[in-house]
Protein backbone atom coordinates (compact mmCIF):
# COMPACT_ATOMS: atom_id res chain seq x y z
CA UNK A 1 0.00 0.00 0.00
CA UNK A 2 1.56 3.75 -1.04
CA UNK A 3 1.77 6.29 1.40
CA UNK A 4 -0.53 9.22 1.48
CA UNK A 5 0.41 11.83 -1.46
CA UNK A 6 -1.09 15.66 -1.37
CA UNK A 7 -0.62 17.49 -4.16
CA UNK A 8 -1.37 21.47 -3.71
CA UNK A 9 -3.48 23.08 -6.06
CA UNK A 10 -2.18 26.39 -5.85
CA UNK A 11 -0.95 27.48 -9.09
CA UNK A 12 -2.18 28.76 -12.33
CA UNK A 13 -5.33 30.40 -10.79
CA UNK A 14 -7.33 32.89 -12.43
CA UNK A 15 -10.05 35.13 -11.38
CA UNK A 16 -12.67 37.45 -13.54
CA UNK A 17 -16.59 38.38 -13.21
CA UNK A 18 -19.34 36.13 -14.39
CA UNK A 19 -21.88 39.36 -15.25
CA UNK A 20 -19.50 40.75 -18.32
CA UNK A 21 -19.94 39.43 -21.41
CA UNK A 22 -16.05 38.73 -22.69
CA UNK A 23 -14.89 39.25 -19.61
CA UNK A 24 -10.78 38.76 -19.03
CA UNK A 25 -9.41 36.41 -16.54
CA UNK A 26 -6.33 37.56 -14.84
CA UNK A 27 -3.91 35.96 -12.61
CA UNK A 28 -4.19 35.78 -8.91
CA UNK A 29 -2.17 37.95 -6.57
CA UNK A 30 -1.28 34.36 -4.46
CA UNK A 31 -2.66 31.27 -3.38
CA UNK A 32 -5.30 31.06 -1.34
CA UNK A 33 -6.27 34.13 -1.90
CA UNK A 34 -9.93 36.66 -2.13
CA UNK A 35 -11.07 39.19 -4.74
CA UNK A 36 -10.29 42.14 -3.04
CA UNK A 37 -6.42 41.62 -2.65
CA UNK A 38 -6.62 40.27 -6.63
CA UNK A 39 -8.13 43.38 -7.86
CA UNK A 40 -5.94 45.33 -5.43
CA UNK A 41 -3.11 43.43 -6.75
CA UNK A 42 -3.86 44.91 -10.44
CA UNK A 43 -4.87 48.19 -9.25
CA UNK A 44 -8.49 47.74 -10.00
CA UNK A 45 -9.42 49.17 -6.85
CA UNK A 46 -7.73 51.55 -4.76
CA UNK A 47 -6.46 50.70 -1.61
CA UNK A 48 -9.69 50.38 0.30
CA UNK A 49 -7.52 51.43 4.05
CA UNK A 50 -6.31 55.12 2.27
CA UNK A 51 -8.90 57.87 3.27
CA UNK A 52 -12.49 57.03 1.89
CA UNK A 53 -11.93 54.18 -0.71
CA UNK A 54 -13.71 52.01 1.53
CA UNK A 55 -16.99 53.68 -0.29
CA UNK A 56 -15.36 53.36 -3.50
CA UNK A 57 -14.92 49.70 -3.32
CA UNK A 58 -18.40 48.31 -2.03
CA UNK A 59 -19.48 47.84 -5.70
CA UNK A 60 -17.16 44.31 -5.54
CA UNK A 61 -19.14 42.94 -2.68
CA UNK A 62 -22.31 43.44 -4.80
CA UNK A 63 -21.40 41.62 -8.16
CA UNK A 64 -23.37 38.89 -8.76
CA UNK A 65 -20.77 36.83 -9.20
CA UNK A 66 -16.77 36.23 -9.14
CA UNK A 67 -15.22 32.71 -10.59
CA UNK A 68 -11.72 31.21 -9.93
CA UNK A 69 -10.26 28.98 -12.43
CA UNK A 70 -7.56 26.74 -12.78
CA UNK A 71 -6.12 23.52 -14.38
CA UNK A 72 -4.41 20.72 -12.76
CA UNK A 73 -2.11 17.24 -14.21
CA UNK A 74 -3.93 14.14 -13.30
CA UNK A 75 -1.32 12.27 -11.21
CA UNK A 76 -0.50 8.19 -11.00
CA UNK A 77 -3.73 6.70 -9.31
CA UNK A 78 -3.36 2.59 -8.58
CA UNK A 79 -6.61 1.02 -8.85
CA UNK A 80 -7.24 0.83 -5.66
CA UNK A 81 -6.98 4.33 -4.03
CA UNK A 82 -8.63 7.24 -4.69
CA UNK A 83 -8.48 10.99 -5.14
CA UNK A 84 -9.91 12.97 -2.85
CA UNK A 85 -9.91 16.77 -3.45
CA UNK A 86 -9.90 19.22 -0.29
CA UNK A 87 -11.21 22.25 -0.01
CA UNK A 88 -10.16 23.71 3.40
CA UNK A 89 -12.12 26.78 3.16
CA UNK A 90 -14.61 28.67 0.49
CA UNK A 91 -15.53 31.94 0.95
CA UNK A 92 -18.72 31.53 0.78
CA UNK A 93 -21.48 30.47 -1.33
CA UNK A 94 -19.36 28.81 -4.16
CA UNK A 95 -20.30 26.32 -6.92
CA UNK A 96 -17.35 24.11 -7.74
CA UNK A 97 -17.06 22.60 -11.63
CA UNK A 98 -14.71 19.76 -12.36
CA UNK A 99 -14.81 19.10 -16.25
CA UNK A 100 -17.91 20.63 -16.65
CA UNK A 101 -19.31 18.60 -13.99
CA UNK A 102 -20.67 20.12 -10.61
CA UNK A 103 -19.02 18.49 -7.62
CA UNK A 104 -20.03 20.86 -4.58
CA UNK A 105 -21.90 23.74 -3.93
CA UNK A 106 -21.09 25.24 -0.39
CA UNK A 107 -23.07 28.07 1.63
CA UNK A 108 -20.21 27.86 5.01
CA UNK A 109 -17.14 29.44 4.67
CA UNK A 110 -15.92 28.02 7.61
CA UNK A 111 -16.59 24.45 6.67
CA UNK A 112 -13.88 22.11 5.22
CA UNK A 113 -14.98 19.88 2.42
CA UNK A 114 -13.93 17.11 0.83
CA UNK A 115 -15.14 15.80 -2.77
CA UNK A 116 -14.17 11.84 -3.82
CA UNK A 117 -13.56 12.82 -7.62
CA UNK A 118 -11.30 9.65 -8.79
CA UNK A 119 -14.32 9.03 -11.25
CA UNK A 120 -14.18 12.81 -13.08
CA UNK A 121 -10.28 13.06 -13.61
CA UNK A 122 -9.37 13.13 -17.04
CA UNK A 123 -6.57 11.46 -18.07
CA UNK A 124 -4.03 14.38 -18.68
CA UNK A 125 -5.28 18.05 -17.84
CA UNK A 126 -8.16 18.64 -15.55
CA UNK A 127 -10.48 22.52 -15.88
CA UNK A 128 -11.61 23.28 -11.97
CA UNK A 129 -13.77 26.31 -11.87
CA UNK A 130 -15.54 27.86 -8.59
CA UNK A 131 -18.01 30.33 -8.87
CA UNK A 132 -18.75 32.75 -5.91
CA UNK A 133 -21.90 34.25 -5.68
CA UNK A 134 -22.34 37.67 -3.95
CA UNK A 135 -22.98 36.79 0.22
CA UNK A 136 -24.89 40.44 0.15
CA UNK A 137 -27.42 39.53 -2.07
CA UNK A 138 -27.33 35.90 -1.43
CA UNK A 139 -28.46 36.98 2.33
CA UNK A 140 -30.79 39.55 1.73
CA UNK A 141 -32.37 36.42 -0.34
CA UNK A 142 -32.72 34.40 2.90
CA UNK A 143 -34.02 37.18 4.93
CA UNK A 144 -36.75 38.01 2.37
CA UNK A 145 -37.84 33.96 2.74
CA UNK A 146 -38.13 34.18 6.64
CA UNK A 147 -40.79 37.16 7.37
CA UNK A 148 -41.65 35.79 10.48
CA UNK A 149 -38.48 36.35 11.81
CA UNK A 150 -37.38 39.64 14.33
CA UNK A 151 -33.96 40.85 12.23
CA UNK A 152 -32.06 42.50 13.93
CA UNK A 153 -27.92 43.74 14.61
CA UNK A 154 -26.18 45.91 15.89
CA UNK A 155 -23.87 45.71 13.12
CA UNK A 156 -23.94 45.40 9.30
CA UNK A 157 -27.05 44.62 7.91
CA UNK A 158 -29.71 42.05 8.22
CA UNK A 159 -28.07 39.73 5.13
CA UNK A 160 -24.99 38.70 7.85
CA UNK A 161 -27.30 36.85 10.30
CA UNK A 162 -28.19 33.95 7.64
CA UNK A 163 -25.05 34.00 6.28
CA UNK A 164 -22.41 31.29 7.78
CA UNK A 165 -19.53 33.83 6.89
CA UNK A 166 -16.99 36.28 8.88
CA UNK A 167 -19.63 38.79 10.25
CA UNK A 168 -17.11 41.32 10.18
CA UNK A 169 -17.24 41.73 6.83
CA UNK A 170 -20.58 43.90 7.01
CA UNK A 171 -18.71 46.92 8.61
CA UNK A 172 -18.46 46.84 12.33
CA UNK A 173 -17.69 49.74 14.59
CA UNK A 174 -14.15 49.12 14.75
CA UNK A 175 -13.56 48.17 11.06
CA UNK A 176 -14.83 48.49 7.16
CA UNK A 177 -17.48 47.12 5.08
CA UNK A 178 -15.36 44.81 2.45
CA UNK A 179 -17.30 42.34 1.49
CA UNK A 180 -15.00 39.96 -0.34
CA UNK A 181 -14.93 36.53 -1.53
CA UNK A 182 -12.88 33.49 -2.93
CA UNK A 183 -10.71 30.38 -2.06
CA UNK A 184 -9.58 31.87 1.24
CA UNK A 185 -7.32 28.32 2.67
CA UNK A 186 -5.88 26.09 0.82
CA UNK A 187 -7.13 23.42 -1.92
CA UNK A 188 -5.06 20.11 -2.27
CA UNK A 189 -5.41 16.50 -4.07
CA UNK A 190 -4.57 13.64 -2.25
CA UNK A 191 -4.41 10.51 -3.34
CA UNK A 192 -4.64 7.24 -1.05
CA UNK A 193 -5.99 3.86 -0.30
CA UNK A 194 -5.71 4.89 3.73
CA UNK A 195 -5.38 7.97 5.42
CA UNK A 196 -5.31 8.99 9.07
CA UNK A 197 -8.21 11.36 8.97
CA UNK A 198 -8.07 12.52 13.06
CA UNK A 199 -5.91 12.29 15.88
CA UNK A 200 -6.45 14.26 19.23
CA UNK A 201 -5.81 13.62 22.52
CA UNK A 202 -7.57 13.77 26.12
CA UNK A 203 -5.30 14.54 28.98
CA UNK A 204 -5.67 13.97 32.44
CA UNK A 205 -3.49 15.59 35.52
CA UNK A 206 -4.31 14.17 39.14
CA UNK A 207 -4.98 16.60 41.73
CA UNK A 208 -1.74 16.05 43.26
CA UNK A 209 0.35 16.90 39.78
CA UNK A 210 2.56 14.12 40.16
CA UNK A 211 0.77 11.88 37.41
CA UNK A 212 -0.98 11.86 34.07
CA UNK A 213 -2.58 9.87 31.10
CA UNK A 214 -2.75 10.69 28.08
CA UNK A 215 -5.19 8.77 25.60
CA UNK A 216 -4.27 9.42 22.26
CA UNK A 217 -7.08 8.52 19.69
CA UNK A 218 -6.79 8.04 15.87
CA UNK A 219 -9.93 7.92 13.26
CA UNK A 220 -8.73 6.58 9.57
CA UNK A 221 -10.10 5.69 6.79
CA UNK A 222 -9.48 2.61 4.47
CA UNK A 223 -8.01 -1.07 5.05
CA UNK A 224 -4.77 -0.44 6.86
CA UNK A 225 -5.33 -2.45 10.04
CA UNK A 226 -3.03 -0.79 12.94
CA UNK A 227 -1.59 2.57 14.19
CA UNK A 228 1.86 3.29 15.92
CA UNK A 229 1.08 5.87 18.44
CA UNK A 230 3.86 7.86 19.96
CA UNK A 231 4.06 10.62 22.94
CA UNK A 232 7.71 12.18 23.10
CA UNK A 233 9.34 15.67 24.90
CA UNK A 234 12.76 16.09 24.48
CA UNK A 235 14.46 13.01 25.63
CA UNK A 236 11.37 11.00 26.98
CA UNK A 237 9.26 9.00 24.29
CA UNK A 238 6.51 6.21 24.89
CA UNK A 239 5.29 4.10 21.56
CA UNK A 240 2.27 1.60 21.49
CA UNK A 241 0.63 -0.32 18.20
CA UNK A 242 -2.87 -1.09 18.04
CA UNK A 243 -5.34 -2.50 15.89
CA UNK A 244 -8.06 -0.62 14.46
CA UNK A 245 -11.19 -1.26 15.12
CA UNK A 246 -13.84 -1.72 12.07
CA UNK A 247 -15.00 1.56 12.61
CA UNK A 248 -12.07 2.58 11.95
CA UNK A 249 -10.88 3.92 15.36
CA UNK A 250 -8.14 3.36 17.51
CA UNK A 251 -6.52 4.81 20.72
CA UNK A 252 -3.79 3.91 23.21
CA UNK A 253 -3.22 5.37 26.71
CA UNK A 254 -0.06 6.63 28.48
CA UNK A 255 0.60 6.99 31.51
CA UNK A 256 3.10 9.51 32.65
CA UNK A 257 4.61 9.86 35.88
CA UNK A 258 6.96 12.97 36.78
CA UNK A 259 5.03 14.99 33.75
CA UNK A 260 5.60 18.04 32.67
CA UNK A 261 3.27 20.50 32.99
CA UNK A 262 2.08 23.36 30.62
CA UNK A 263 1.60 26.30 32.55
CA UNK A 264 0.94 30.34 31.41
CA UNK A 265 3.74 32.44 30.60
CA UNK A 266 4.99 33.56 34.10
CA UNK A 267 3.45 30.87 35.84
CA UNK A 268 5.62 28.30 34.86
CA UNK A 269 7.36 26.88 31.34
CA UNK A 270 5.28 26.03 28.21
CA UNK A 271 6.12 22.26 27.24
CA UNK A 272 4.96 21.00 24.12
CA UNK A 273 4.44 17.05 23.78
CA UNK A 274 4.46 15.47 20.31
CA UNK A 275 1.60 13.02 19.68
CA UNK A 276 1.89 10.95 16.20
CA UNK A 277 0.15 8.09 14.87
CA UNK A 278 1.30 6.27 11.85
CA UNK A 279 -0.95 4.03 10.43
CA UNK A 280 0.41 0.83 9.17
CA UNK A 281 -0.13 -1.84 6.32
CA UNK A 282 1.93 -4.36 7.88
CA UNK A 283 5.57 -3.02 8.60
CA UNK A 284 4.93 0.14 5.53
CA UNK A 285 4.30 2.93 6.87
CA UNK A 286 0.94 4.48 4.52
CA UNK A 287 0.22 8.11 6.73
CA UNK A 288 1.34 10.18 9.55
CA UNK A 289 -0.39 12.57 11.68
CA UNK A 290 1.24 14.72 14.95
CA UNK A 291 0.19 17.32 17.23
CA UNK A 292 1.57 19.40 19.81
CA UNK A 293 -0.38 18.76 23.12
CA UNK A 294 -0.04 19.76 26.75
CA UNK A 295 -0.31 18.60 29.99
CA UNK A 296 -2.33 21.19 31.86
CA UNK A 297 -4.99 20.66 34.65
CA UNK A 298 -8.04 23.45 34.06
CA UNK A 299 -10.52 24.94 35.97
CA UNK A 300 -13.13 27.40 35.74
CA UNK A 301 -13.90 27.99 39.30
CA UNK A 302 -17.46 29.61 39.43
CA UNK A 303 -18.03 29.80 43.33
CA UNK A 304 -20.54 31.57 45.93
CA UNK A 305 -18.73 34.18 47.43
CA UNK A 306 -18.31 35.08 51.62
CA UNK A 307 -19.90 38.61 52.47
CA UNK A 308 -20.46 39.36 49.13
CA UNK A 309 -23.39 38.31 46.55
CA UNK A 310 -22.85 36.14 43.48
CA UNK A 311 -20.19 33.86 42.79
CA UNK A 312 -16.21 33.62 41.42
CA UNK A 313 -15.07 33.50 37.94
CA UNK A 314 -11.47 32.41 37.55
CA UNK A 315 -9.29 30.27 36.06
CA UNK A 316 -7.20 27.74 37.84
CA UNK A 317 -4.00 26.18 36.04
CA UNK A 318 -2.64 23.52 37.77
CA UNK A 319 -3.74 24.28 40.91
CA UNK A 320 -2.81 27.79 40.54
CA UNK A 321 -5.35 31.17 39.90
CA UNK A 322 -4.37 32.91 37.07
CA UNK A 323 -5.02 36.47 36.63
CA UNK A 324 -6.32 36.79 33.21
CA UNK A 325 -4.93 39.75 32.02
CA UNK A 326 -5.46 40.09 28.04
CA UNK A 327 -6.89 41.50 24.87
CA UNK A 328 -9.56 40.24 22.71
CA UNK A 329 -8.42 39.74 19.61
CA UNK A 330 -10.53 40.50 16.20
CA UNK A 331 -9.26 39.04 13.00
CA UNK A 332 -5.43 40.85 11.99
CA UNK A 333 -6.38 42.06 8.42
CA UNK A 334 -9.60 42.23 6.69
CA UNK A 335 -7.83 40.08 4.25
CA UNK A 336 -7.09 37.01 6.18
CA UNK A 337 -5.36 35.04 3.06
CA UNK A 338 -2.34 37.68 2.98
CA UNK A 339 -1.38 36.98 7.38
CA UNK A 340 1.50 35.78 7.58
CA UNK A 341 2.92 33.03 10.70
CA UNK A 342 5.58 35.58 11.54
CA UNK A 343 2.96 38.34 11.97
CA UNK A 344 0.78 36.11 14.53
CA UNK A 345 3.49 34.98 16.18
CA UNK A 346 4.73 38.64 16.49
CA UNK A 347 1.40 39.93 17.59
CA UNK A 348 1.38 36.93 20.65
CA UNK A 349 4.93 37.92 21.34
CA UNK A 350 4.01 41.59 21.89
CA UNK A 351 0.75 40.21 24.16
CA UNK A 352 3.84 38.54 26.02
CA UNK A 353 5.93 41.43 26.48
CA UNK A 354 2.76 43.52 27.93
CA UNK A 355 2.31 41.66 30.87
CA UNK A 356 -0.67 40.05 28.94
CA UNK A 357 -1.61 35.81 29.72
CA UNK A 358 -4.98 36.30 27.84
CA UNK A 359 -6.66 36.45 24.39
CA UNK A 360 -10.40 36.19 23.63
CA UNK A 361 -11.30 35.45 20.23
CA UNK A 362 -13.99 37.80 19.46
CA UNK A 363 -17.10 35.88 18.23
CA UNK A 364 -17.22 38.09 15.02
CA UNK A 365 -14.32 37.01 12.91
CA UNK A 366 -13.03 33.62 12.02
CA UNK A 367 -12.01 30.41 13.78
CA UNK A 368 -8.44 31.51 14.09
CA UNK A 369 -5.66 30.16 11.96
CA UNK A 370 -3.55 27.29 13.27
CA UNK A 371 -0.63 29.73 13.46
CA UNK A 372 -2.21 31.99 16.15
CA UNK A 373 -3.02 28.99 18.68
CA UNK A 374 0.17 27.34 17.96
CA UNK A 375 2.11 30.81 19.08
CA UNK A 376 -0.66 30.82 22.20
CA UNK A 377 0.51 27.04 23.10
CA UNK A 378 4.14 28.12 22.55
CA UNK A 379 4.47 31.69 24.27
CA UNK A 380 1.87 30.61 27.59
CA UNK A 381 -1.51 32.92 26.40
CA UNK A 382 -4.34 31.71 27.57
CA UNK A 383 -7.29 31.52 24.93
CA UNK A 384 -11.22 31.89 25.15
CA UNK A 385 -13.07 31.04 21.88
CA UNK A 386 -16.00 32.82 21.05
CA UNK A 387 -18.33 30.64 18.65
CA UNK A 388 -18.84 32.86 15.18
CA UNK A 389 -22.17 34.40 16.64
CA UNK A 390 -22.07 38.57 17.05
CA UNK A 391 -24.42 41.16 18.03
CA UNK A 392 -27.93 40.11 16.38
CA UNK A 393 -30.91 37.63 16.12
CA UNK A 394 -29.88 34.69 14.24
CA UNK A 395 -32.48 32.37 12.53
CA UNK A 396 -33.25 28.70 13.26
CA UNK A 397 -34.58 27.23 9.91
CA UNK A 398 -33.56 23.33 10.26
CA UNK A 399 -30.73 24.23 7.04
CA UNK A 400 -29.16 26.83 9.31
CA UNK A 401 -29.08 24.52 12.24
CA UNK A 402 -27.42 21.76 10.40
CA UNK A 403 -24.83 23.94 8.50
CA UNK A 404 -24.32 25.47 12.02
CA UNK A 405 -23.97 22.04 13.60
CA UNK A 406 -21.66 20.99 10.89
CA UNK A 407 -19.68 24.01 11.21
CA UNK A 408 -18.99 23.91 15.18
CA UNK A 409 -17.96 20.07 14.93
CA UNK A 410 -15.21 20.47 12.29
CA UNK A 411 -13.69 23.24 13.80
CA UNK A 412 -13.75 22.25 17.34
CA UNK A 413 -12.22 18.78 16.04
CA UNK A 414 -9.47 21.07 14.09
CA UNK A 415 -9.07 23.41 17.12
CA UNK A 416 -9.26 20.79 20.27
CA UNK A 417 -5.75 19.80 20.81
CA UNK A 418 -4.00 22.75 22.14
CA UNK A 419 -3.40 23.29 25.70
CA UNK A 420 -3.88 27.18 25.51
CA UNK A 421 -8.08 26.80 24.78
CA UNK A 422 -9.55 26.71 28.76
CA UNK A 423 -13.00 28.18 27.29
CA UNK A 424 -15.03 28.09 24.52
CA UNK A 425 -18.33 30.77 24.54
CA UNK A 426 -21.65 30.53 22.82
CA UNK A 427 -21.77 34.08 21.47
CA UNK A 428 -20.55 37.72 21.55
CA UNK A 429 -23.39 40.16 23.03
CA UNK A 430 -26.02 38.01 21.57
CA UNK A 431 -27.78 38.10 24.79
CA UNK A 432 -27.23 42.11 25.40
CA UNK A 433 -29.00 42.41 21.94
CA UNK A 434 -32.05 40.54 23.08
CA UNK A 435 -32.05 41.87 26.51
CA UNK A 436 -31.75 45.56 24.46
CA UNK A 437 -34.17 44.62 22.04
CA UNK A 438 -37.33 43.12 24.50
CA UNK A 439 -36.94 39.74 23.11
CA UNK A 440 -38.71 36.63 25.10
CA UNK A 441 -36.27 34.90 27.43
CA UNK A 442 -37.72 32.72 30.27
CA UNK A 443 -35.42 31.56 32.27
CA UNK A 444 -37.76 28.84 33.44
CA UNK A 445 -38.38 27.38 30.67
CA UNK A 446 -35.98 24.23 29.68
CA UNK A 447 -37.25 23.22 26.92
CA UNK A 448 -35.03 23.54 23.50
CA UNK A 449 -37.86 22.80 21.23
CA UNK A 450 -39.97 26.19 22.66
CA UNK A 451 -37.06 28.28 22.44
CA UNK A 452 -36.78 27.60 18.57
CA UNK A 453 -40.72 29.12 18.15
CA UNK A 454 -40.13 32.08 20.44
CA UNK A 455 -38.61 35.66 18.67
CA UNK A 456 -35.49 34.96 20.46
CA UNK A 457 -34.73 31.16 19.05
CA UNK A 458 -30.94 31.74 18.62
CA UNK A 459 -31.11 30.64 22.06
CA UNK A 460 -31.58 26.83 20.92
CA UNK A 461 -28.04 27.75 19.00
CA UNK A 462 -25.88 28.67 22.11
CA UNK A 463 -27.59 26.57 24.88
CA UNK A 464 -28.44 23.39 23.36
CA UNK A 465 -26.45 22.81 19.73
CA UNK A 466 -23.19 24.52 20.66
CA UNK A 467 -23.29 22.90 24.31
CA UNK A 468 -24.23 19.23 22.93
CA UNK A 469 -20.96 19.57 20.70
CA UNK A 470 -18.88 20.08 23.44
CA UNK A 471 -19.89 17.86 25.70
CA UNK A 472 -19.49 15.56 23.14
CA UNK A 473 -15.96 16.89 21.83
CA UNK A 474 -14.15 18.21 24.26
CA UNK A 475 -16.33 17.62 27.41
CA UNK A 476 -12.73 18.46 29.71
CA UNK A 477 -13.18 22.34 28.48
CA UNK A 478 -15.94 24.74 29.48
CA UNK A 479 -18.53 25.70 27.44
CA UNK A 480 -19.92 29.29 28.24
CA UNK A 481 -23.46 30.19 26.75
CA UNK A 482 -21.90 33.27 25.55
CA UNK A 483 -19.94 36.22 26.12
CA UNK A 484 -20.75 37.96 28.48
CA UNK A 485 -23.08 35.45 30.38
CA UNK A 486 -24.10 34.63 33.98
CA UNK A 487 -27.51 33.63 34.25
CA UNK A 488 -28.79 36.67 35.25
CA UNK A 489 -29.04 39.90 32.89
CA UNK A 490 -25.82 40.25 30.76
CA UNK A 491 -24.65 43.16 32.72
CA UNK A 492 -25.13 41.89 36.21
CA UNK A 493 -21.15 42.16 37.73
CA UNK A 494 -21.92 39.45 40.79
CA UNK A 495 -22.07 36.50 38.42
CA UNK A 496 -20.00 35.29 35.07
CA UNK A 497 -18.18 37.63 33.11
CA UNK A 498 -19.53 41.06 31.55
CA UNK A 499 -18.79 43.55 28.98
CA UNK A 500 -17.83 46.78 30.69
CA UNK A 501 -18.01 49.97 27.97
CA UNK A 502 -19.43 52.58 30.16
CA UNK A 503 -16.78 55.06 30.37
CA UNK A 504 -17.26 56.31 27.66
CA UNK A 505 -20.19 54.39 25.78
CA UNK A 506 -23.01 53.67 27.45
CA UNK A 507 -23.80 55.19 30.32
CA UNK A 508 -20.32 57.29 29.48
CA UNK A 509 -19.04 57.49 33.33
CA UNK A 510 -16.02 58.99 34.17
CA UNK A 511 -12.76 57.50 33.84
CA UNK A 512 -12.21 57.91 37.66
CA UNK A 513 -15.21 55.34 38.18
CA UNK A 514 -13.58 52.99 36.45
CA UNK A 515 -12.54 50.54 39.70
CA UNK A 516 -15.94 50.58 41.16
CA UNK A 517 -17.19 49.67 37.21
CA UNK A 518 -15.24 45.88 37.37
CA UNK A 519 -17.14 42.34 37.73
CA UNK A 520 -16.02 39.06 38.74
CA UNK A 521 -14.94 38.75 35.26
CA UNK A 522 -14.52 41.54 32.52
CA UNK A 523 -14.05 40.03 29.45
CA UNK A 524 -14.42 42.66 27.25
CA UNK A 525 -13.84 47.01 27.90
CA UNK A 526 -11.79 49.49 26.41
CA UNK A 527 -11.55 53.34 25.89
CA UNK A 528 -11.66 55.06 22.72
CA UNK A 529 -8.38 57.09 21.83
CA UNK A 530 -6.82 58.76 19.19
CA UNK A 531 -4.45 56.27 16.83
CA UNK A 532 -0.78 57.11 16.82
CA UNK A 533 0.34 60.08 13.96
CA UNK A 534 2.58 57.13 12.32
CA UNK A 535 -1.29 55.12 11.84
CA UNK A 536 -2.88 58.22 10.76
CA UNK A 537 -0.33 58.96 8.35
CA UNK A 538 -0.44 55.81 6.63
CA UNK A 539 -4.42 55.76 6.38
CA UNK A 540 -4.59 59.81 4.87
CA UNK A 541 -4.43 60.43 0.97
CA UNK A 542 -0.59 61.93 0.32
CA UNK A 543 -0.75 65.67 0.95
CA UNK A 544 -4.27 65.52 3.31
CA UNK A 545 -2.38 65.98 6.47
CA UNK A 546 -3.08 69.56 7.00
Amino acid sequence: MAPRTIIPINEGWQFGRTDVEEASFLPVSQFPTNVHLDLLHHKLIPDPFIGKNELDVQWVGEVRAWQYRTSFKTPKIASNEKAILAFDGLDTFAEVLLNDKKILETDNMFIPERVDVTALLNETDNQLVITFDSAYLRGWERVEKIPSHKWGTWNGDYSRLGVRKAQYHWGWDWGPTLLTCGPWKPINLEIYESRVADLYATVTVDNSLDSAKVVLHATTEGKASKVRFNLSLNDTALSETVDVTKEGAAEATFNISNPELWYPVRYGKQPLYKATATLLDGDDEVDVASKKIGLRKVELVQKPLKDQPGTSFFFKVNNTPIFCGGSCWIPADNFTPRITKEKYQNWIKLMVEGNQSMIRIWGGGIYEDEHLLDACDEQGILVWVDFLFACGNYPTNPEMLQSIEREARENVKIMRHHPSIVIYAGNNEDYQFQESEGLIYKVEDKDPQSWLKSDFPARYIYEHLLSEVCNDLVPETFYHYGSPWGGKTSSDPTVGDIHQWNVWHGTQARYQDFDKLGGRFVSEFGMEAFPSIRTIDALLPKGRRT
